[in-house]
């Protein structure tokens, strides 16, 4: 019975959750009755985003479970829970949402370095919060993921007020989910966290064919959330640039898309497992 009643919590808060993504706009009116105003647009997305977090977290991650606790968990080490995995995972779940915040906020009226400051803001004020709930579940509070949260934030906020760079550089995930896991957010075991080099992103190689390519370093773990061998990988790839390929389709969502994700596939490795 007990297993039943958690089940159907979990579901309940989880579809709790999704309606909050589905109505993530800020209501058509402030606080005072009338249009809100863009400041007050920011603050209703925040708080509209604790919000979601409490909930998810609470469905999910069994926040408010226990005593506040904290801890060390170590960063990438062979012997860390999820081998490095899941700090990679908190710079770039920080490093997107900061960009996902900062355009919205661009939307909104802000300038690019404004909508980029707030939206790194933003980022961390809920990443932070997350990792503030973790303390009252059994994963606790980690300081090395404070860290990357405030990393992932930084970078996110370095890249969209320097658009320069990063038509060079991107922070991606690859993600191919086996659908045996309720919390795709925490699911290590089929993730890869990629950083590339578009050449497009280089005058000199802009008008040649190899402006369709990109150099890639990449990090993944596997055997660290199900039981088998461990493994701490780290590659160094060519790949195809999704993102030139579909802009000069003219599919500038389609490009702006794989931008953040990294298609699987499509790009040749050379890897190294750090455990052996």
């Amino acid at each position: 019975m007990n297993h039943f009643t958690g089940f159907l919590k979990r579901g309940i808060l989880t579809l709790l959750f999704l309606i909050f993504l589905v109505s993530g706009q800020p209501p058509a009116h402030g606080f005072d009755g009338q249009n809100p105003s863009k400041s007050q647009k920011v603050l209703m997305t925040n708080l509209a985003g604790l919000a979601a977090i409490t909930v998810w977290g609470t469905a999910n991650w069994d926040y408010f479970s226990s005593s506040p606790a904290t801890g060390s968990e170590g960063w990438f080490s062979e012997n860390t829970k999820e081998g490095g995995a899941d700090k990679w995972g908190h710079f770039y779940f920080s490093y997107g949402l900061s960009h996902l915040l900062a355009g919205t906020f661009e939307d909104w009226g802000y300038s690019t370095e404004k909508s980029a400051r707030l939206g790194a803001l933003s980022s961390f004020a809920m990443m932070g919060y997350m990792e503030l709930g973790d303390a009252f579940s059994d994963y606790g509070f980690s300081h090395e993921d404070m860290i990357m949260n405030l990393l992932g934030s930084a970078a996110g906020y370095f890249l969209y007020s320097h658009p320069s760079l990063s038509e060079k550089i991107n922070f991606r995930i690859e993600y191919i989910p086996e659908f045996d896991r309720a919390d795709v957010f925490t699911d290590y075991e089929n993730m890869k966290f990629v950083m590339a080099l578009k050449l497009n992103g280089f005058e000199s190689i802009q008008d040649s064919f190899a402006r369709h390519f990109e150099l890639q370093l990449g990090y993944y773990t596997r055997g660290y959330s199900r039981d088998g061998d461990r493994e701490r990988n780290i590659y160094l790839g060519i790949g195809l640039s999704l993102p030139e390929i579909f802009s000069g389709l003219s599919m500038p969502k389609i490009s702006k898309f794989f931008t953040y994700f990294q298609a699987p596939y499509t790009y040749i490795p050379l890897e190294k497992d750090l455990n052996d």
